[in-house]
């Protein structure tokens, strides 16, 4: 079976598994990696199935995606670990806490809720899945392309990281756009279990994101995790963790000292 990917900051034996969100990279995370690393934290850049450098795979499904984890961690002879995930990467940490509750030592769960959602990355999707590299050479041209899907410069630039040079002159994705673009139901799917994780949670959600709704969905997550705070980044969208960073690295060391 094939290991995911991932970029491992710092050593400890106190491990710290970061887990993506859809269309992400565990690169994203790289300052805050840093940080934690300075604290005395090893943590795991992850790179989940058909993202990154990860592996590509027909599969995808928050099932799968917890058991890769369940690999990589045995890959890698981590026993027990506190695993952060954010968006599609929380909805693969919730899972896996639910899955394998006596790895997980504390759960972090960034901006998102156990909850279905609806698709609603359509423009995005047809954005990248019609960039044709026969034709799109340089960056510069990919960003002119995907303007015509995606208004808002700050997605662009970060979906503009999954270009890569495939050879001299041949650009790539390191997405599988081809099966993530069937995905969206697999991707807003709801989590479900018989178990409940008794372990500490911590949900942050960002003030001015519809993903988190407190009142509403507080019960679906006391339910499946009955040790959970939710706490709110002010001034923050669905990217709580690039938008405000001081706040969201000190909200969260503080929960977990």
């Amino acid at each position: 079976m094939e290991i995911l990917h991932s970029n491992i900051v710092g050593a400890s034996d106190r491990h710290f598994i970061i887990l993506h969100g859809f269309l992400g990279m565990g690169d994203n995370w790289k300052t805050h990696a840093k940080n934690w690393a300075e604290k005395g934290y090893c943590v795991h850049l992850v790179d989940q199935r058909n993202h990154g450098r990860s592996f590509w795979s027909e599969a995808f499904d928050y099932k799968v995606m917890a058991e890769d984890l369940s690999r990589y961690l045995d890959h890698h002879g981590v026993d027990q670990a506190i695993v952060l995930g954010h968006s599609m990467g929380g909805k693969t940490a919730m899972a896996f806490a639910l899955q394998h509750p006596d790895r997980v030592q504390k759960l972090v769960v960034a901006d998102i809720a156990p909850k279905y959602y609806a698709p609603h990355h359509q423009q995005i999707l047809a954005g990248l899945s019609t960039l044709d590299f026969g034709e799109t050479t340089s960056r510069n041209a990919a960003a002119e392309h995907l303007e015509n899907y995606i208004s808002d410069a700050a997605t662009r630039q970060f979906l503009l990281k999954n270009l890569y040079w495939v050879s001299d002159g041949k650009l790539g994705l390191r997405t599988n756009i081809a099966v993530l673009k069937n995905a969206a139901e697999a991707i807003g799917a709801s989590i479900e279990s018989q178990n409940a994780f008794q372990q500490p949670t911590l949900f942050l959600y960002g003030e001015h994101s519809n993903y988190i709704n407190p009142q509403k969905d507080k019960d679906m997550i006391l339910r499946y995790f009955p040790n959970a705070e939710i706490l709110a980044i002010k001034d923050a969208g669905h990217w709580l963790h690039a938008e405000q960073p001081k706040a969201f690295f000190e909200t969260l060391m503080q929960w977990l000292s």
